[in-house]
């Protein structure tokens, strides 16, 4: 009997994460191909029209987008994300694929998949993604399209979904959750966890607009759900409860000390990950728009931007007392989404509190409450 010398692991169970530890080290990247999108979603914080001239001029080539990927690669870099907008856009979005592959990375996609043809089936079969992943905004045409403003999009979107099934390529699926879809979220649920390679997720919070256009930004806060929504749809996702209360580290304790700093960044940021922009402005989160946190690549070597600027955001404090009295010490800041990136998307300002994301945690925060008085009268019976 001949022994197998091979074994298949998932990425995520390799000792080089252990090894990593807390050194910073990148791994990741995500490369924005373009704004533009052939639908139109009432809560899209990026997109612009397919047909936009301007938004296609500013985008990076694919020589500039080889070059990032080759500076990626030899800072660490393994994994590439392609996203947009709609990234199938691209004319030469075959190209720019193969381009990032041949250097080595594993790269996945976001699409909207209402583009997918055989064309890209072929493609796909051919030169295996890691991943390739799909919102799934409604799973009837009425509440797909009250989100995409596309009429056809969703018979498009389902074709398109079932052509990557078919072929057997790897499809991830998520969900964006807003008062358009909010009555048919478990049904989205169900379908996406029935068809989905990896778990399902659900984002309940949108967010504003990276060029801050004021229309667009009052149709997304329209689009949001109460608090009392969001803790009722993360109640009936029994995973992602138990997730916060793994999350939420200092309130269940009231004797564990507070988190008080006046550092603006205490999340993980700059660690492991990039961001670039369709226009080449690289951040090292995808909402981080500050213009004290950004650079830009058609004119900085990305190695400059991945040492500086993140000395420099590691430095950056607040001395506003409003911050100082409330988020930075803010005892259930784990619940909350508040951070200084999204922050400057609601107010202009790295250092300003947002009400609606307050209030959604402190949503959060009563009804773990509740769950943990209901688990302890349960055990005293």
């Amino acid at each position: 009997m001949t022994k197998s010398f091979a074994s298949t692991r998932s990425i995520k169970d390799f000792s080089l994460w252990e090894k990593l530890g807390k050194k910073r080290a990148l791994c990741s990247f995500e490369l924005e191909l373009t704004a533009r999108c052939n639908l139109d979603c009432r809560h899209c914080y990026i997109n612009l029209p397919a047909s936009s001239q301007v938004a296609k001029k500013g985008e990076l080539t694919i020589d500039q987008i080889t070059r990032i990927g080759k500076e990626a690669v030899s800072l660490g870099a393994i994994w590439c994300l392609l996203s947009g907008g709609e990234p199938l856009l691209r004319d030469d979005f075959f190209d720019i694929y193969l381009a990032l592959k041949n250097l080595g990375l594993l790269v996945s996609i976001f699409t909207n998949a209402t583009l997918i043809t055989d064309q890209y089936i072929d493609f796909f079969k051919k030169y295996p993604p890691r991943d390739i992943e799909i919102t799934v905004y409604g799973i009837t045409p009425k509440t797909y399209e009250r989100i995409t403003r596309r009429p056809g999009s969703y018979p498009a979107f389902r074709l398109g979904l079932y052509r990557l099934f078919n072929a057997g390529i790897p499809v991830t699926l998520k969900a964006m959750a807003m008062r358009s879809n909010f009555e048919e979220m478990p049904e989205i649920t169900r379908f996406c966890q029935e068809h989905s390679y990896r778990q399902f997720r659900f984002d309940p919070f949108l967010h504003l607009r990276y060029d801050g256009d004021p229309h667009r930004n009052r149709e997304i806060i329209s689009e949001r759900l109460s608090p009392e929504q969001i803790v009722a749809l993360e109640k009936s996702s029994p995973s992602r409860f138990e997730g916060l209360k793994k999350t939420k580290i200092f309130s269940i304790d009231p004797s564990l000390p507070k988190p008080k700093s006046c550092l603006l960044f205490g999340c993980g940021i700059g660690k492991e990950y990039f961001y670039v922009s369709s226009h080449g402005i690289f951040s090292f989160c995808s909402s981080l728009w500050h213009p004290d946190c950004v650079t830009d690549l058609k004119t900085a070597s990305l190695k400059k931007a991945w040492d500086e600027l993140y000395n420099k955001i590691r430095q950056m404090t607040s001395s506003r007392k409003k911050y100082l009295s409330a988020c930075a010490e803010c005892p259930i800041i784990n619940l909350c989404r508040w951070c200084p990136a999204t922050a400057y998307l609601e107010t202009g300002r790295l250092d300003c509190p947002v009400d609606y994301f307050c209030r959604v945690a402190h949503a959060r925060e009563k009804e773990l409450q509740v769950d943990k008085i209901r688990k302890k009268n349960k055990i005293l019976k």
